[in-house]
């Protein structure tokens, strides 16, 4: 998940957090308010009701709310001096007038106690809920409109804040994700003004500096590596070759010569693999584009016709689809050359090697005598089934440097006396 959407995340959930106490506490707080206003309500029409009862010699107890909201009973004197004002909601039958039969209503009941000549009452007064109910209700509505309308405008313009301020971020990683040392001239750059950030860009600058330096220092020790290899092995090449053209040589001596020109050869097929390892790993062949493998392939195969006739192998081709690939043009030959390669010279005689192609598929599997190969060392360097080879054992190790390369996914299998290599080129 991106920064800015981590941020937003977590900056909502604390929102959403926070509003709801808001919006709970302050409906709490209107429903206290509302109550207030109708305990006073009740307070004042008590002082009425008992001014206007002690004004009468008795007091006739009702045993019904009637038209005045109220009710009045005879208690005892220990019952009254025990009563204190009690406050509370209810419900009762009550009829309104375009009520045909009573219904229960919500209603404030005010409960509380008075003396009138020696006599002790209870008084019950009710004020009718209904249109507070309504105003609850509408209140309650408010508040939860206003909240979702809050927390959507506040995510809404925190979204638009983060992004503007992790934007330089995005596109300075955007940049390093695409900037490859010794092909792109420019360094990622980001104009801002947040200090972090800007610290953040001084030390990429710094690292690139000396990925660049260390680069070019390690790409001029190989070239003079190459190059200082190359020279005196195609000497000593070249002049075996005339000792061995020039004649007069024992038997014996023609073929310690033949042994060191073999030698020499070797040495410097490996140094040539050495140094395209070299070449890969630092991502110096970069020239993607936009290329069919089935082509690739089929060319491929015409090259090693010869080679397979003299192994008495057969070669299959099974496309089951066109498989494209973004990739250097020189590293995807390399690729199929070494696994074809591979499949021949590992082979037996009257063997087969086929190759198959899906739309993201590239699979080359060969008979063998052999068994199952060593899968843990198999692509490691100088790795040999057969210690015997005359190869170098890194043809492997450069497919999957290659693979890495680009991120395809290499894998081998054995199964009924054949090696199969498949490579996903669209994992």
């Amino acid at each position: 998940m991106r920064l800015a959407d981590q941020t937003l995340k977590y900056l909502s959930v604390s929102l959403l957090v926070v509003i709801a106490l808001w919006s709970t506490v302050f409906y709490l707080f209107m429903l206290e308010v509302i109550h207030d206003n109708i305990d006073e309500e009740l307070e004042n029409q008590k002082r009425l009701i008992i001014q206007e009862l002690s004004s009468n010699p008795t007091v006739a107890p009702d045993l019904e709310f009637g038209i005045n909201n109220y009710k009045v009973r005879e208690i005892s004197e220990k019952q009254a001096l025990k009563m204190q004002n009690e406050y509370k909601d209810t419900m009762l039958y009550m009829q309104d007038d375009d009520d045909p039969e009573p219904e229960l209503e919500p209603v404030r009941m005010l409960t509380t106690a008075f003396e009138h000549q020696g006599h002790y009452y209870e008084l019950a007064i009710i004020n009718s809920m209904i249109e507070e109910s309504d105003l609850i209700k509408n209140l309650f509505y408010s508040v939860v409109i206003l909240f979702v309308l809050l927390v959507i405008s506040l995510i809404s313009i925190n979204k638009v804040v983060i992004q503007r301020l992790w934007s330089p971020l995005y596109s300075f990683l955007d940049q390093l994700t695409g900037f490859r040392l010794g092909k792109t001239g420019d360094k990622p750059a980001m104009k801002t003004k947040i200090q972090e950030f800007q610290d953040l860009q001084l030390a990429v600058h710094t690292l690139i500096r000396h990925n660049e330096e260390t680069y070019e220092q390690q790409k001029q020790f190989i070239g003079n590596a190459s190059h200082e290899l190359q020279t005196p092995l195609a000497i000593m090449i070249n002049k075996l070759e005339i000792m061995v053209e020039a004649g007069g040589l024992q038997q014996e001596q023609s073929e310690t010569i033949a042994e060191v020109l073999n030698t020499a050869e070797r040495l410097v097929r490996l140094n040539k693999s050495l140094l395209l390892l070299s070449k890969i790993e630092n991502k110096q062949f970069l020239e993607n584009e936009d290329l069919v493998f089935n082509n690739l392939v089929e060319n491929t195969v015409v090259e090693f016709e010869d080679l397979a006739a003299f192994k008495r192998v057969k070669i299959c081709v099974v496309q089951e689809g066109l498989l494209r690939v973004q990739m250097d043009n020189s590293l995807a030959n390399i690729v199929v050359s070494n696994l074809l390669r591979n499949a021949l010279f590992h082979n037996r005689e009257d063997g087969e090697v086929k190759i198959n192609m899906t739309g993201r598929l590239f699979i080359v599997s060969n008979t063998s005598w052999h068994g199952p190969l060593d899968a843990n060392r198999i692509f490691s360097r100088f790795y040999k089934a057969d210690a015997s080879s005359k190869g170098t054992g890194l043809g492997l190790a450069i497919v999957q440097a290659i693979c890495h390369l680009y991120g395809f996914e290499l894998t081998y299998h054995y199964e009924n006396s054949q090696h199969s290599f498949q490579i996903n080129l669209h994992p």
